[in-house]
């Protein structure tokens, strides 16, 4: 998992999520940028109409803090730590856990890799 710039350029969709219904029909789908280390990038989806993120990867964890503009209205942030599996078939895996600030509940979400022909 040590590879230099591991997800930059990696497509995610959203499969599941403690905090939310995933739309199989569109879920909320993440664009990773990776140099050196620093995972900054952007997701849309069934709830959001843009959001962005920020952080740092160190092997196979992932640590970033987002925020989001909701399509209910407002908006909405936390942090996160994932940890980055990879699938029978190659693809990447994001597990991860994260917060929404002012709450302490912890919710966990699955992203898979999407791999474009």
């Amino acid at each position: 998992m040590g590879s230099v710039n591991l997800l930059n350029g990696r497509r995610f969709v959203m499969v599941s999520s403690t905090a939310s219904v995933v739309d199989p029909e569109r879920p909320t789908e993440f664009l990773y940028q990776e140099a050196d280390g620093v995972v900054w990038g952007s997701y849309t989806g069934d709830t959001v109409i843009h959001g962005r993120f920020v952080g740092t990867r160190d092997g196979d964890q992932v640590t970033i803090s987002y925020v989001h503009a909701l399509k209910a209205g407002g908006q909405a942030g936390g942090q996160s730590d994932s940890r980055v599996e990879t699938e029978a078939d190659g693809r990447l895996r994001l597990v991860e856990e994260f917060r929404f600030k002012g709450d302490d509940t912890r919710h966990v979400s699955v992203c898979t890799e999407v791999v474009t022909a």
